[in-house]
């Protein structure tokens, strides 16, 4: 695979998890959890962000996500450049109201 194609960007995470069953409820909460203590932002529910400095890191983030994940669970994950994000479109609202997408952080974590 060619990684030189790869820059700074986001890792979004979409994910499905029942929640009919007690059970299934705490794996979600714990799910949700990890993603917010790994660095994950909420963009939507069951839609998470993280900024990712290279294609290393967005390796190693995806596979903390399997990891983690619930056996029922069933996550699509992306990567978006930093371009493509500041491209994109947020809007709130009725009536609606356009707002700018959020910034990469200013220091990103490297260990």
């Amino acid at each position: 695979m060619d990684t030189d194609k790869y820059k700074m960007g986001w890792l979004i995470v979409a994910y499905d998890l029942p929640v009919v069953s007690k059970e299934e409820r705490r794996r979600a909460v714990q799910f949700r959890d990890f993603l917010l203590d790994d660095g994950y932002l909420m963009i939507q529910y069951s839609v998470y962000a993280r900024a990712c400095v290279s294609f290393a890191r967005q390796e190693t983030h995806l596979a903390r996500v399997r990891a983690h994940l619930p056996p029922e669970g069933s996550v699509r994950a992306f990567f978006v450049t930093r371009s493509q994000w500041e491209r994109s479109t947020v809007i709130h609202g009725k009536p609606a109201r356009e707002i700018p997408p959020e910034d990469m952080p200013e220091q990103i974590l490297l260990w």
